[in-house]
């Protein structure tokens, strides 16, 4: 008698969660965006919170050799390795994804994550144990980038699948929400503590607690993203092929165009995500630290802003699609880099208005970046094309873009700014324009 082929799960975990959840009704679209939602915020918590502590707590930890804007630079570069470890981390969780199933691989994922962002406020300075606390916190940023490639559940994919067809790009921004959550609670957290503590010790302990609460906050992601990825419904868009792991290099042979366009369509919008989020904290700082807790507000009411923004760009790319949508911003984008070389340089005032203007413009662009070229993928490739695809565009447009805005910013001041998100915008409507030509001859 021929052995039934089935689908592997991480053990009784998801069976018992089926169980428990089986109602009439399965999954409901705001069910799921729930749980994308609850996602997608834990892992921009643990971005955001190693992107803020690589301005204000790792230049002065773990590079006092050097001077400050040295300091600042080597600890973006170190941001950047878990942008290089997450294509890695994908082949790495899709593996075990096609062999103990998709709870397993969220759950060694977030536990990953959270450990390796709480394992960081455990780690000692130079001055305790010298170059190997530099090795320490390189690690635990590798760490970081292979989890957040294997937190990739297909919760996105399936709210897409799951969408009125009028609505597609409201649902497509909803995950999307996650960043300006997870930076609002990230900038919160460090807000705090730099208020309510003296200079010494937040450099001493107060900077650990955000880092620690990661893991806290990872877990009651797992199980929020176990509700559904645990349902019936998800089980079976999976085992139809909808949301089905394939190898990366299989993935690359067959649609290897779509991810090369996919990495490069949201190119304005990556470099937007920096360059208002990380880099301006740290041009501000760095000419004047007494600043840190007045910019850290600031950029929280941007990112309130930025939430509009998101919102809107569901409404307006269900109106004008969502490559219309992302081209618009593109162009957006290209406006804002001729204000933001002044308005960065205009005091107070001109920087206020450059991160506000900054974030409504970031929340139009980055609500429909997300699946707006990967949405080309076949449905055997979907669910691993859009997550390589997403590995690769941040990669491309955001691993390195704090460490290069500063670089070019301290040598050629900034305008070169303006010029970096210009040539972002130009790389969008390229590939954009290549994506609109691609469909057309094959209509």
């Amino acid at each position: 008698m021929a052995q039934e082929f089935t689908i592997p799960t991480s053990s009784g975990l998801e069976r018992d969660a089926r169980r428990m959840h089986a109602d009439a009704h399965g999954v409901r679209p705001g069910e799921i965006a729930l749980g994308v939602v609850i996602g997608r915020t834990s892992e921009f918590f643990d971005f955001f919170v190693y992107a803020i502590a690589s301005v204000l707590v790792f230049p002065q930890l773990f590079f006092p050799f050097v001077d400050r804007l040295t300091g600042v630079m080597l600890s973006f570069a170190v941001f950047a390795l878990a942008f290089v470890a997450r294509p890695f981390g994908s082949a790495i969780f899709g593996a075990i994804d096609r062999r103990f199933g998709r709870g397993a691989k969220l759950t060694v994922a977030l536990f990953l994550l959270g450990g390796s962002t709480a394992f960081i406020s455990f780690l000692p300075g130079y001055a305790t144990v010298g170059p190997l606390a530099i090795w320490a916190l390189a690690a635990c940023r590798i760490g970081q980038g292979l989890a957040l490639a294997g937190a990739w559940d297909g919760l996105a994919s399936l709210l897409a699948l799951n969408a009125p067809e009028k609505k597609r790009g409201w649902y497509a921004m909803i995950p999307q929400l996650g960043a300006p959550f997870g930076f609002m609670l990230a900038s919160g957290l460090f807000a705090y503590f730099v208020s309510s503590l003296g200079g010494a010790d937040f450099l001493d302990w107060g900077w650990r607690y955000p880092f620690f609460a990661a893991f806290a906050i990872n877990v009651v992601a797992l199980f929020a993203r176990l509700r559904i990825v645990a349902t019936e419904d998800y089980g079976a868009l999976f085992e139809k092929r909808e949301l089905r792991p394939t190898p990366v290099a299989s993935l690359l042979r067959a649609e290897g165009g779509n991810v090369l366009i996919g990495a490069f369509a949201p190119l304005a919008t990556f470099a937007m995500f920096h360059l208002v989020t990380v880099f301006p904290l740290s041009w501000v700082i760095l000419h004047d630290p007494d600043q840190a807790l007045t910019f850290l507000r600031i950029e929280l009411f941007g990112a309130l802003v930025g939430v509009g923004g998101i919102l809107a760009s569901g409404w307006i790319a269900d109106r004008i699609n969502r490559q219309n949508q992302l081209a618009l911003s593109a162009l957006l984008i290209g406006g804002f880099s001729l204000l933001a070389p002044r308005l960065l340089d205009g005091g107070s005032l001109g920087q206020t208005l450059y991160v506000v203007l900054g974030f409504a413009i970031l929340g139009l662009s980055f609500g429909q970046a997300a699946g707006t070229v990967s949405s080309r993928f076949s449905k055997r490739y979907r669910y691993t094309g859009a997550a390589v695809t997403s590995d690769l565009s941040w990669l491309i447009g955001a691993g390195f873009a704090p460490l290069a805005a500063l670089g070019l910013a301290t040598l050629w001041g900034l305008p070169a700014i303006g010029l970096y998100l210009a040539s972002g915008a130009i790389a969008t409507l390229v590939a954009l324009t290549i994506d609109r030509n691609r469909r057309l001859a094959l209509k």
